[in-house]
């Protein structure tokens, strides 16, 4: 048996708690809701001194250096919301919100703009569109598994704002009635090909991903084939390719934004994903690049 303490981070005393040598973070929770009633998914632990951040209800606490007499310091996380409901909220938005303008309402366009006929590459990049969320949304469902269980409720607004941001964003000029397609239909050909290939690149790697970490277990791996054996987050750069590809089908300047945008922020995901394979397996190969291969 191992007795700990935990307090709060104004040292206020919440409790000593009695596990077993083999008991898992998620052991510690059960007991500390008892005892203090605060839900599992809001409770947050942290050891010596910030340092150690205990983040997996299923590894045991002696895998996190936890001894008998060791004192854990708590943080509420406040009210919470499951990863699932999150993706959900993020990639059905951009659905409706392009849907929305593609049905051109008098009150954003002007009268008589649902009258006017689409242009083929409109109908395209709104199929193109809407089939890349509903994807995403399927996979949410029934691919990805989720290292954690649930973050602050907060963060539905802050992840969904850059979706349905983008949404309305490309939504407003590529379904315009004065919108200008591309002269070139090879171009057009060509961007809805490379969105294809993307998108079934991204979902490739996803499957990977999934099948790395087998269902209840936090295992981590090297990934391994297909596009991993490039890049560390070939998932971030197929996902950058299909809008590359969305671009160059419309030729609009709010598509472009909407990438360049994405990519920044995926290449930082990645640079920190790509840190974190190399500190935590020795064996990593050193020949892959973060998200770009051969380059970034």
């Amino acid at each position: 048996m191992i007795t700990v303490t935990v307090v709060s981070r104004s040292n206020r005393s919440l409790g000593e708690f009695s596990l077993a040598d083999n008991a898992t973070l998620g052991d510690l929770k059960q007991l500390f809701r008892e005892k203090n009633r605060v839900q599992a998914e809001r409770q947050y632990f942290t050891a010596d001194g910030g340092k150690v951040k205990l983040d997996d209800r299923r590894k045991r606490l002696a895998e996190y250096g936890i001894k008998n007499g060791d004192q854990l310091v708590f943080k509420d996380l406040g009210p919470q919301v499951g990863w699932t409901t999150v993706f959900l909220t993020e990639y059905t938005g951009p659905i409706l919100i392009y849907l929305f303008f593609y049905m051109r309402p008098a009150f954003v366009y002007g009268a008589g703009a649902a009258a006017k006929p689409y242009q083929f590459v409109q109908q395209l990049a709104a199929a193109c569109w809407i089939a890349h969320y509903v994807k995403r949304d399927l996979e949410t469902l029934f691919v990805h598994r989720f290292s954690n269980d649930s973050m602050p409720w907060t963060n539905i607004f802050k992840n969904s704002m850059y979706y349905w941001g983008a949404g309305a964003l490309v939504g407003y000029f590529v379904n315009h009635p004065l919108f200008t397609a591309p002269v070139s239909e090879t171009q057009i050909w060509a961007g809805a090909f490379l969105m294809l290939v993307s998108e079934l690149s991204n979902f490739i790697t996803h499957i990977q991903l999934r099948n790395l970490r087998p269902a209840g277990t936090s295992t981590r791996q090297i990934p391994r084939g297909f596009l991993f054996e490039l890049v560390s987050c070939p998932n971030y750069f197929a996902e950058v390719m299909s809008w590359v590809g969305f671009s160059l089908m419309t030729q609009t300047v709010a598509a472009v934004l909407f990438t360049l945008v994405g990519f920044a922020q995926m290449y930082a995901w990645a640079v920190k994903k790509h840190k974190r394979y190399h500190a935590e397996f020795p064996t990593y190969p050193k020949s892959r690049t973060a998200m770009i291969p051969f380059f970034l």
